[in-house]
Formats: C-alpha cells, sequence, structure tokens
C-alpha cells in the first residue's frame, strides 16, 4: 500500500523544495520508490520530460534526488507568469491557455480532476509520493478553491508536516498564525512542525518551542540548520563552496573568469547557469543595470517569458547599448532561447507582448518571428566546426538539452549555425539551431542546459580563460552531475542528523490514502 506525506511552509520561500528533496533522498536511500508532486507550481523555471512536456524545475530537481526520471505527472498543473496579473496556464505540459488570476480562481475546480488522476497513478506506481504545498495554507481568501494545500491534503488524507523559516524573523508568530487560521479539521492534518533555516546554538531556542507546542498542541518535530550544500533553489543560484576553488589552485577573483548574466524582469530557466555558476574558475553574478556590469569575459542573455517587454526594458534601462558597446570591445556574448532572440536584428510579434515588431540589438543576424504553437521538446545535437572563438576545439561534440520557446529565428547573414539538432523527442531529425558570428565571440541558441555537459562546458571556459591570459584547467577539473549527486547526499545526510525519519514513516502509517472512489468526488 503506498503512503504519502505532504510539506507546507508558513510562506513562500520557506524551504519547501529543498526539504523535499532532501526527504525524497533519504527515502531512496532507505530502499523506497519515491517521488515528488505538487498539483500546482508557478515558477518560469521549467524543464521538459522525456516525452515532450513541460514540468516546475523544482520537481524535476526533487525528482532527481529521488533518483526517478521526471514525469509531468509530478506536477500537473504550472503557471507561468507573464505579467503582473496574468499567467500562462500548463496543463499536464501543455498549454491551456492564459489566464488573469482571477478567471484562473475561478477555473481551478476544472483542474481537480486531472490532478487527482495524475497523483493516483504516481501513487499505484510507486512506493511513497512525497508532496509539496505552494506558499501557505493560511491564505484564507483562496481556500474556498484551493488544489495545491489543504484542498490537496484533504482529497486524499495526507498528513501535513509545516515548515517555518527562522531565518526571515517572527518564526513563532508565523507559526502560530499559520495554524490559528487553519479549520479545526485542518489542524489535526498537522502532525509536525519543522523550524528550518537556524543560526547558533539551538538550546537557545528551545524555552520558545515549549511555548509554541503548548500553544499549538503541534510538535516541534526538528530544527534545520543551514546546512553547507548547494543545491538548486527556484529563486538562487548554485554558488561553488570556496573550498573546492583552492583545492584547484584557484585563489583570487584574478584567478576567475567574470561571467555577468543580464537579470531581465522575466527572466526564465536561469537554473541554465547553475552548473556554470558551480564551476571552481567562475564568478558568476547577475546585472540589472549599467552601473553593475563592469568589464566581465562573458555576458549571456538568458531565457524571457515576454521577449519583448524585457528587450524594451533593456533598452529604457540603457544595457542594450552597453551590451552593445562591449561586444564592440571584444567581449564574448552568449544569448539563449529569449537572449538568443534579443540579439538578432528584429523580432516580429504579435502574439506574446502586444508589440509589432521590435529591433533587436543586432549582434546575430538574424530574424524572429513568434507564433501561438510552443516548442516543447527534448534535443540532442552534434556542435558544428567552428574555427574561431568560444566553440573552436567543441565541433562534432554531441550536446543534449530542451527547447521552450514560441517563434522561429531565421538566419539571414552568412553566420554559421551553432549545431546540428538530430533528435527531438527521440524523433530522427536534421534541424540546425543557433547561430555564431565569424569570429566566434557573439552566439546565440534555443538549447537549454547546454552547461550541465561537463567537457562542454571546460572546453568552453578554457577559450574564455586562453583569452583573458589564464592557464586552461583540465578537462576534469568539474563534474557537475557527480557534484549535485554529492549535495543530495550531503542534504541527506545533515537531515538524518535533526529529524527523525522513522518518526515521520509513524505518521504517514496514520493517514492511509483515500483514492479509491475519490475521483467522482472531485469538482468535475
Amino acid at each position: 500500500m503506498s503512503r504519502a506525506i505532504m510539506f507546507q511552509g508558513t510562506a513562500s520561500d520557506v524551504g519547501k523544495s529543498v526539504l523535499v528533496a532532501g526527504i525524497c533522498r533519504i527515502l531512496a536511500q532507505n530502499g523506497y520508490r519515491c517521488v515528488p508532486f505538487k498539483a500546482q507550481n508557478m515558477a518560469l523555471n521549467s524543464g521538459i520530460t522525456r516525452s515532450g512536456d513541460e514540468m516546475g524545475r523544482a520537481q524535476i530537481f526533487q525528482a532527481e534526488a529521488a533518483g526517478v526520471e521526471p514525469d509531468v505527472r509530478m506536477n500537473p498543473v504550472l503557471l507561468k507568469p507573464t505579467g503582473d496579473r496574468h499567467s500562462q496556464v500548463i496543463v499536464m505540459g501543455k498549454v491551456l491557455t492564459n489566464m488573469d488570476a482571477v478567471t484562473y480562481h475561478e477555473f481551478k475546480p476544472q483542474l481537480q480532476k486531472k490532478i487527482f488522476r495524475a497523483f493516483t497513478e504516481l501513487a499505484e506506481q510507486n512506493d511513497i509520493v512525497v508532496l509539496e504545498g505552494a506558499g501557505s495554507p493560511a491564505e484564507i481568501n483562496l481556500r474556498d478553491r484551493d488544489i495545491v494545500n489543504m484542498g490537496m491534503a484533504e482529497l486524499i488524507n495526507a498528513p501535513v508536516i509545516l515548515i517555518a523559516d527562522i531565518d526571515r524573523g517572527g518564526v513563532f508568530a508565523s507559526i502560530y498564525g499559520t495554524l490559528m487560521l487553519l479549520s479545526e479539521q485542518e489542524r489535526q492534518r498537522v502532525r509536525g512542525v519543522i523550524i528550518n533555516k537556524f543560526r547558533g546554538d539551538v538550546e537557545l531556542l528551545k524555552p520558545g518551542i515549549k511555548q509554541i507546542e503548548a500553544l499549538t498542541q503541534v510538535p516541534v518535530i526538528g530544527v534545520v540548520p543551514y546546512l553547507d550544500v548547494d543545491l538548486e533553489e527556484e529563486d538562487g543560484v548554485a554558488l561553488q563552496p570556496e573550498k573546492l576553488r583552492h583545492q584547484l589552485g584557484i585563489e583570487s577573483d584574478a584567478d576567475k573568469l567574470d561571467i555577468a548574466v543580464i537579470k531581465v524582469p522575466r527572466i526564465s530557466n536561469f537554473t541554465d547557469f547553475n552548473a556554470l555558476a558551480a564551476q571552481p574558475d567562475v564568478n558568476l553574478r547577475y546585472v540589472a543595470k549599467v552601473s553593475q556590469l563592469g568589464n566581465p569575459d562573458l555576458i549571456i542573455l538568458p531565457g524571457s517569458k515576454n521577449t519583448l517587454a524585457d528587450l524594451t526594458y533593456l533598452n529604457e534601462c540603457g544595457l542594450s547599448s552597453a551590451i552593445v558597446n562591449k561586444a564592440k570591445q571584444g567581449c564574448a556574448v552568449l544569448g539563449v532561447c529569449g537572449g538568443y532572440q534579443m540579439l538578432g536584428k528584429t523580432l516580429i510579434d504579435g502574439v506574446e507582448s502586444g508589440i509589432d515588431r521590435m529591433n533587436g540589438l543586432g549582434l546575430l543576424d538574424t530574424v524572429t518571428k513568434f507564433a501561438q504553437s510552443k516548442h516543447t521538446t527534448q534535443v540532442k545535437g552534434k556542435i558544428l566546426s567552428h574555427s574561431r572563438g568560444l566553440f573552436c576545439d567543441v565541433d562534432g561534440m554531441e550536446l543534449s538539452g530542451y527547447e521552450i520557446h514560441m517563434g522561429e529565428t531565421e538566419v539571414i547573414g552568412d553566420m554559421k549555425p551553432f549545431v546540428e539538432i538530430r533528435s527531438r523527442n527521440q524523433q530522427n531529425v536534421s534541424i540546425l539551431d543557433g547561430a555564431v558570428t565569424a569570429d566566434g565571440l557573439i552566439a546565440g541558441t534555443y538549447i537549454h542546459g547546454l552547461f550541465d555537459h561537463g567537457l562542454f562546458t571546460r572546453h568552453f571556459l578554457n577559450q574564455l580563460r586562453l583569452r583573458k591570459t589564464l592557464t586552461p584547467l583540465a578537462e576534469d577539473a568539474f563534474d557537475y552531475a557527480s557534484y549535485k549527486s554529492a549535495q543530495f547526499d550531503l542534504l541527506a545526510d545533515g537531515l538524518r542528523e535533526v529529524l527523525d525519519i522513522d518518526q515521520l514513516e509513524r505518521i504517514m502509517d496514520e493517514f492511509p490514502l483515500t483514492l479509491a472512489n475519490k475521483e467522482q468526488e472531485c469538482l468535475v
């Protein structure tokens, strides 16, 4: 019989995603086949499954921790904000429509049946499902149509562990306030509290723990300290621990590459650069204004959920001109997805932004035309031969990644494509992607996940090092996949020290899942 446990938070960004990943790792180490699940995720960081379905990066990250292949059923509803009040609604990996917040709130009951079916299938195929809530269950204005917090827990009869972030202050007030805003029935479902991101001596916390337990009648089952682990988060970037840099003889900023990622307002899939930031010889920083740009060795224009709106921002704040000037001075520039589109001469829309046409930065001889259809594909390909610049010694190297974009980009000049795509969603194709200038210093591609390939990344960075008159590092200097797996193990070790995993299993046993005959009870 499968079991489930749900982790909810007193607010957003309290560490739910990372803790769920850690619990998944522990359960996998204990011999269980476990999977993550989040009924509804709101994020601009997404990825593509083997079948071409789009889902939140957080659940992909958690699946990796569990040692299972990402499956869109782990995140049946994904919301990708397109503006202050509108989001693209993605259901079971495919775009449904765009909705404003009020319309979506009214629409949520129609999603419940699909969410329940996705969860049921996962539960039937696995030993344990570890659920993550969204935001806070105490958002009482949204409670009547909740599909991701207590509404989900009640539907399947899952126990709930509440996570509170002490680092932001007011932890006991947030615990008490959250629990008191729940109904009595909901409070009975909360079987424990975890205080997360603690710094200091836990003995000083114990008097407060006793008081909050007396007030709420809910035990604090663990205090999780800040752990020395480097893991992907939806709202942050990986930073390589300094100790590894020192082990490789990199002692100062002068020995590192300075890489500036342009932080556009609607940046998406910045997780593309976590593997790059984790490299021992990289200082990666996010730049939002001209005064922060400095003199980097590489400028990256990342993906965007609204390319033309973000290009307008770059034009208005002066970053467009600054990037062009740096390129003219010999700085390397790479555009990924929306960033690739921005580097071109012309962007023709009428679909995404309400702007019909806009000039790009003009660094690549390309024209992008947006369309209603969305490419969501896993891809494999080979890098083409490039005699100069960033890719001069990686010709023929195999790459894999994924595409998430609307529209097509046509190379109108004599620039060379970056890569030949030979497989999309496991179907053989022969498609040229990207564009590279003759000197090899300005390039763009639609492929996300480039820097997850250790060999390619090392060759790419070594070209930058040579331009900076630094000695190249050995090809085996850093393996991001192995590094990330080791970080999952460190996270699991840290959680085992402060959480009683047997207690979590006993809590699961107290709440047998109620899946049979439930589907007809869903609102649609």
